[in-house]
């Protein structure tokens, strides 16, 4: 199995400073690529410039400018080039497709956070055994960092991420032929529905409260918003008050972040401890939070009537929210190192079918809340009819 592992890095203060640094090269070498790439095709000819082309350039790169771009890895240096070529590649794919393409962009300093190493001892080193708690990980023209490992790594490392998240950095490992270790047998089967008022719902009627992360920090985050609002947006010198601001806001969705995920792996690990098959429903989350489509007047050019916008993006930030997408990919990665099953399920008409008699009727829900079978008339709280 393919499996990653995040961990805490604890760097010095000299350290910081250098990761800092790296990052700024890494992303100086991103958009000075972009920029030959969008020259290259406005100036000459629509020349094309690929990923080999720029990649046989970093020699000469390295050697005009060895302060900065000379002490970095070689192959991190060439994973910056692959990052902006499957940039492209995605760009291309979607002009084909029809779709709304988003051309590549340049990166700003505060927005490229991620330097990956394609291989273990290339550049970086992962000095670590299974019972030294003394973990560290060795990056080019860094030194060794001290690692928070709180869980041990199995498998063998093939890459290694070094990621910025605010003040925090971490190191992300990405690990080939990890042994499952499957659970002991229960015999029982479940079916979740997703829901906003509840979490999940069971197939035996218990239900898992919604912890709406982003309602209890709300408040505090709206402050922070505004104070960040005050200052002038997009400035070219921006003051150290406004990086202040703009860090604080990071800060707070960070932690709302984490906190989610927290109670996704918490709820997935229970559900998987006690069942042997989980069938839930495949969700279409970005259908399910799209914008309603504005309707014009006929009579009236320019004017529009209601559409249910403000009704429906309420609901958008409910479903955002509860990450219903980010629970079912840790949920079926938690299965397959179990030795569990999980199932997606076609979910047309499972809100409006009867669990006891299968009679299937719109008039069934009363209520997103409320379910009353209009054939038995036994009314029943909300739960899903998956198997």
């Amino acid at each position: 199995m393919l499996r990653a592992y995040k961990f805490l890095l604890r760097p010095t203060a000299r350290q910081t400073q250098a990761l800092v640094e790296m990052l700024a090269d890494h992303c100086s070498l991103y958009n000075g690529a972009l920029q030959e790439r969008r020259d290259a095709y406005r100036h000459v000819s629509k020349t094309t410039v690929r990923y080999g082309d720029q990649s046989v350039q970093l020699k000469e790169i390295r050697a005009f400018d060895p302060e900065r771009q000379g002490r970095w890895s070689f192959s991190s240096q060439q994973a910056t080039l692959r990052r902006l070529d499957k940039a492209f590649a995605a760009f291309f794919r979607r002009v084909k497709k029809g779709e709304t393409p988003g051309y590549p962009r340049f990166k700003g300093v505060g927005h490229f956070d991620t330097v990956i190493f394609p291989r273990d001892g290339d550049g970086c080193r992962w000095d670590s055994t299974p019972h030294d708690r003394r973990t560290r990980v060795r990056l080019q023209g860094i030194g060794h960092v001290r690692v928070h490992r709180h869980r041990p790594v199995k498998g063998r490392v093939k890459t290694i991420a070094v990621k910025r998240e605010g003040k925090r950095w971490y190191v992300v490992l990405s690990c080939d032929a990890v042994p499952a270790e499957p659970l002991q047998a229960t015999g029982a089967v479940s079916g979740i529905d997703m829901g906003v008022t509840h979490f999940l719902t069971t197939s035996d009627g218990r239900h898992v409260a919604n912890p709406r992360v982003l309602d209890q920090a709300v408040d505090e985050l709206a402050g922070a918003q505004r104070h960040l609002a005050t200052f002038p947006g997009r400035t070219r010198q921006r003051t150290k008050k406004h990086r202040a601001a703009a860090r604080r806001v990071a800060t707070l969705y960070a932690k709302i972040r984490r906190r989610r995920a927290d109670f996704h792996h918490k709820t997935a690990l229970a559900l998987v401890r006690d069942h042997d098959v989980i069938a839930h429903e495949r969700l279409n989350t970005a259908g399910m939070t799209r914008t309603p489509k504005p309707k014009p007047r006929p009579d009236a050019p320019g004017v529009f009537l209601p559409n249910g916008a403000a009704a429906k993006a309420g609901l958008n930030r409910s479903i955002l929210d509860a990450g219903w997408g980010v629970f079912l990919a840790i949920l079926a990665n938690k299965a397959e190192s179990a030795g569990r099953t999980v199932i997606a399920v076609d979910p047309r008409n499972t809100s409006r079918t009867c669990p006891s008699c299968g009679h299937v009727a719109k008039e069934n829900r009363v209520t997103q809340r409320k379910f009353q079978c209009t054939r038995a008339g036994s009314p029943r709280t909300r739960t899903t009819s998956v198997p």
